[in-house]
Formats: structure tokens, C-alpha cells, sequence
């Protein structure tokens, strides 16, 4: 047992991940700051997990072995309930956190009170790449809209901002649980990210994102639309479909939702003239959706015909970034060839 109350709760929801739960786990004890309790929730794991665990005799460790397997949200609202720190710090069991992590993200918040969640930079284990994420508020919400820049296990969140909100993790929402959580509390207080790298990130074959990369994309792209949404801006069913379908950016946009995009694209402008976005980031994050629709619509697709030409320079002086001359030429030499793949 803990002598003191701890001023840290690490959360680590765990399933199936002998092969790395060990590097997890030690990366934890060996954090220089050490006034924590480590919460370990197992998934009901059917490989080796949970005896690796217990091989382990750190009176932090609280081991936590669920009845049922019931996934990654409900084991972290668990572990909201039973947290006794002040603090909240995401591990999963296939990473490895710095040593210097807590000590860092502790300082930081304790001198920063508006801020609710910390992330920081990471690298991938394997490779020499590190991957930057934004550092301030209303960078990061800005971002959100592309795509979900703060990396779960490398955050540590102020526990008192989510008892005081009565905001869980939504478990309807998995596997993007992190992100709609994030979308929630943009308005409740300030997202930072420390800008150093404090967490080595796996990307392996049997990790839950992998296996639902479909699912993920499609969860997130509802985010997103969630975050849109945020903005005081009326949309009618039509615009609120064709909004959602150029988020999800695929095989079911339609040139229809292209053009309908210019009168959504005026709303909302108009909405943020409030700046709950940064504008020129919001802007920008316009253009890239209007054009991601354009390219995605007029160059990705499986069948040509004339129509698609004459569809394209229809719109051709309307949106802000036209297609490259040599792509135009393709489009209107695939379309009057009625190319199809194969």
C-alpha cells in the first residue's frame, strides 16, 4: 500500500500485449518523479499479459482484471473512478514513456492551472522520425479539424476538470474515444503540448488501430463534423450530409456535394467571424477540404465520362485551388476515353 496519497494516477488499459508490457511498465517505475499509482486495467487477456503483471512487486502497481472483455473506453472510465491523484497520466501497454515525462508535464501544469491536458512530441519506435505536434490552444483545435493531434499515452490530464465536469469517455465512440473526448473539453480549458519529445509510440500489427483503420477513419471524421458544429452556423439536412462527406473525404462524395460546398464553406466563415478558430487557419483548413473533395472526386475515380470534364470546368473558377494543368489534361482525356479500371 501507498504510504501517501499519490499525486499522480497512471492509467494503462492493457489487452494481449505480452510482447511489450514489460519496456511499458518499466518505462513507468523508472520516471524520476515517483509519487504515483499505477493503474493497470486488463481487457481480459488471453495471452500472457496479466502473469507478466503480476511478476512485478512495486506497491504503486494495482492491478485491475476485468470480467469481461469490454474495451479500451470502459477500462479508462474505470480507471477515472477509482484514480486517486490529482493528476492523470495515459500509458498504453505497448509504449514507452521517458524518464523525465512526469517530472515535466507535473511542472508544466502546476504553473499553468488553465491547462486540463498535456501531450508532448513522440517519436516511433523502429524509426528515426519524430512527430511534432502543436504546441498552444487554439492550435490545436485548429488542427483537430484535419486530424487528431494529441497522442493519447503521452497525455497527462488535471483530474479535478473532469470531476468537476462529469465528462467520461463515451464508449459508443471507440476507436476514436480520445478524440470526441478532446472536442468536448476544447471549450472547457486549454490542450498544450510540451514541445520535446517524452514518449517512444508502437505501431505494430496487433494493436487495436490497425485493426479497425475503416472504423477509425469514419469515427473520426464524425469528430470533426462534432467540432464543425461547435460553430453557430444553421445547415439543412442536404448541407449537413455533404459537409460530412467531404470530411470523410471517399468513394461516396458526389459533384453535387462539391458545389453545395460553397454555400456551407460563406456559412461558416461567417460563423467563426467570432474566432472560435484561429482565421487564417481556418481558412486554410477550408481550402484543403474543398480541394481533398475536388481531387478526390475528379482524380480518384473508377469510371470517366464526358460529364466529369464538362462537371469540373462547371466549377472550375469557383473554388480556390484548381487542379494542376497536367491533371486537368488527364481528367479530360480519361473522361472522353470513358477510362474505367479494371
Amino acid at each position: 500500500m501507498l504510504k501517501h496519497k499519490p499525486f499522480i494516477s497512471v492509467l494503462m488499459p492493457v489487452y494481449n500485449c505480452e510482447l511489450y508490457i514489460n519496456e511499458a511498465i518499466e518505462s513507468i517505475l523508472n520516471q524520476t518523479y515517483t509519487n504515483f499509482e499505477f493503474l493497470i486495467i486488463d481487457d481480459l487477456s488471453t495471452d500472457n499479459t496479466v502473469s507478466r503483471i503480476k511478476n512485478y512487486t512495486d506497491p504503486r502497481i494495482k492491478l485491475i482484471e476485468k470480467p469481461l472483455n469490454s474495451g479500451i473506453a470502459t477500462s479508462l472510465n474505470l480507471g477515472f473512478k477509482i484514480a486517486k491523484g490529482d493528476y492523470l497520466a495515459r500509458m498504453d501497454g505497448d509504449d514507452i514513456s521517458l524518464p523525465e515525462r512526469f517530472a515535466k508535464q507535473i511542472a508544466f501544469l502546476e504553473n499553468n492551472p488553465d491547462v486540463i491536458v498535456c501531450g508532448s512530441f513522440y517519436t516511433i519506435i523502429g524509426t528515426q522520425k519524430s512527430i511534432l505536434v502543436p504546441e498552444k490552444h487554439e492550435d490545436i483545435k485548429a488542427a483537430s479539424l484535419r486530424n487528431n493531434c494529441m497522442v493519447h499515452p503521452s497525455l497527462m490530464l488535471r483530474k479535478k476538470a473532469f470531476d468537476e465536469l462529469s465528462i467520461c469517455y463515451d464508449e459508443t465512440k471507440e476507436p476514436v474515444e480520445d478524440f470526441d473526448l478532446w472536442v468536448r473539453l476544447f471549450t472547457k480549458g486549454k490542450f498544450h503540448n510540451l514541445q520535446e519529445v517524452l514518449l517512444h509510440y508502437r505501431i505494430h500489427s496487433h494493436q487495436v488501430s490497425t485493426f479497425n483503420r475503416e472504423k477509425q477513419k469514419k469515427g473520426a471524421s464524425k469528430v470533426r463534423f462534432e467540432l464543425l458544429s461547435q460553430l453557430p452556423f444553421e445547415k439543412n439536412e442536404e448541407e449537413s450530409m455533404a459537409l460530412q462527406k467531404m470530411l470523410l473525404n471517399d468513394d461516396s462524395l458526389h459533384y453535387n456535394h462539391i458545389v453545395l460546398f460553397q454555400k456551407i464553406k460563406n456559412k461558416l466563415l461567417k460563423a467563426n467571424e467570432n474566432h472560435f478558430f484561429e482565421s487564417k487557419k481556418f481558412q486554410e483548413f477550408l481550402i484543403h477540404l474543398e480541394f481533398n473533395s475536388v481531387k478526390n472526386y475528379f482524380l480518384n475515380r473508377k469510371q470517366y465520362n464526358p460529364i466529369n470534364y464538362f462537371q469540373y470546368l462547371k466549377i472550375k473558377y469557383s473554388i480556390a485551388v484548381k487542379l494542376k494543368s497536367k491533371d486537368e489534361f488527364k481528367l479530360m482525356a480519361k473522361s472522353f476515353l470513358f477510362y474505367s479500371l479494371k
